[in-house]
């Protein structure tokens, strides 16, 4: 019997296999992992150095140790060729492996921008352990740290690394933080608490160049101010991966285009988490991974199921002035009403029938997104 073959071993592709053990013991299931597979929090990456945790710290199951759990074939260190759709086979430097369903968990890569400079090559982004062991290696000898990127995980590192007693200077094109998903009211109350525990900030502009310098690195930005770092980091967010995809001749756009089903344009194949467009969405967050990891879980064991979301708000980790926001629905008009102010903000945002059908909460109204997810119409 062909296996249910699994590409990718982060949450997306554990959630998947973990809840499918719980309805089969017997499906024949393989993981194949680009990395050695061990099981860890990705999104703990962006908060974990003023803890002081090592990659060992965060590691909660080794590889083997998941195999031998939820019962599959693992093969780590291995790399995906290609996709043979009529052989219904993968082409992997292991070798060659036929698959009855196969499973598209393979993540995002971080965003590169174009930059001048003798330095531009030595900018770090980081999105997997790998990454953050090298993070923590060059923060032995740094002292500041340059983050080229005011969006959700680049001032999650700010307030993280501010707080491990860096100094933070973060650079974004845009007016505030996080506004891809605040709107500006919300987004400009993270400025003054992080401001107090040593992040400086650069809206308005962009990093041209970055040069080596006597002391680290020098950055021209696009205003003409420099900026002085021993480290700097890319934090401009993520791109699905759908290289493997689009060789394959499956459907693509932002990500891997799938239906409620998970279903890509080959009913045999799947595809969840960062690297999939689910009915025109991408959602890089862990609740959308674990809605769809327990729908394709009874999917895959042969049982008529799709996924349908919840309101699912987004916890943005930043101690110094906690926020949880619930984006809105692609499409739907309508305003943002502020709810109450203090020591932070509640704002609602009202489609055009004034019903709620997002919120930002920042400051002391940030425990408050249970009560607000009830008020929400879908």
């Amino acid at each position: 019997m062909k296996p249910i073959i699994v590409l990718g071993s982060g949450l997306a592709g554990y959630v998947v296999i973990r809840e499918l053990r719980k309805l089969n013991t017997e499906l024949p299931i393989t993981l194949i992992s680009k990395v050695n597979g061990d099981y860890y929090s990705k999104p703990t990456l962006s908060n974990a150095f003023a803890q002081g945790k090592s990659v060992a710290n965060l590691v909660q199951t080794s590889a083997p140790d998941m195999a031998k759990q939820l019962n599959f074939n693992l093969l780590a260190h291995t790399e995906v060729r290609a996709i043979d759709r009529i052989k219904k086979s993968l082409q992997t430097s292991s070798g060659t492996f036929e698959y009855d369903k196969l499973v598209l968990a393979m993540g995002a890569d971080p965003i590169r921008i174009p930059l001048q400079g003798d330095a531009a090559d030595q900018v770090m982004s980081v999105n997997n352990l790998t990454d953050y062991s090298r993070l923590r290696y060059k923060l032995s000898n740094a002292k500041s740290v340059a983050i080229i990127g005011g969006g959700l995980i680049g001032c999650e590192f700010a307030n993280d690394l501010a707080t491990a007693g860096y100094k933070v200077n973060v650079i974004d094109p845009g007016n505030y933080p996080i506004s891809g998903l605040l709107p500006e009211q919300a987004g400009k109350q993270l400025m003054e608490p992080l401001s107090k525990i040593g992040v400086s900030w650069n809206f308005g502009t962009s990093v041209i160049k970055i040069d080596s310098s006597s002391n680290g690195y020098t950055l021209t930005l696009a205003n003409g101010v420099t900026v002085s770092a021993d480290l700097v980091l890319l934090a401009v967010g993520l791109r699905p991966r759908i290289q493997l995809a689009r060789e394959a001749k499956l459907i693509v756009n932002r990500g891997i285009v799938v239906n409620a089903q998970l279903r890509s344009s080959d009913e045999s194949i799947f595809a969840l988490g960062d690297c999939a467009e689910i009915e025109g969405n991408v959602m890089p967050f862990v609740l959308p991974i674990m809605h769809s990891g327990r729908a394709l879980a009874r999917i895959l064991n042969g049982e008529e199921a799709r996924v349908d979301f919840p309101a699912m708000p987004v916890v943005v980790k930043t101690p110094a002035h906690p926020i949880a926001v619930l984006p809105v629905q692609r499409g739907i008009s309508g305003v943002w009403k502020e709810m109450a102010s203090g020591k932070g903000v509640k704002l609602g945002f009202y489609d055009e029938q004034n019903r709620l059908a997002g919120f930002a909460l920042t400051g002391e109204f940030a425990g408050e997104r249970n009560e607000m997810v009830k008020m929400i119409v879908r």
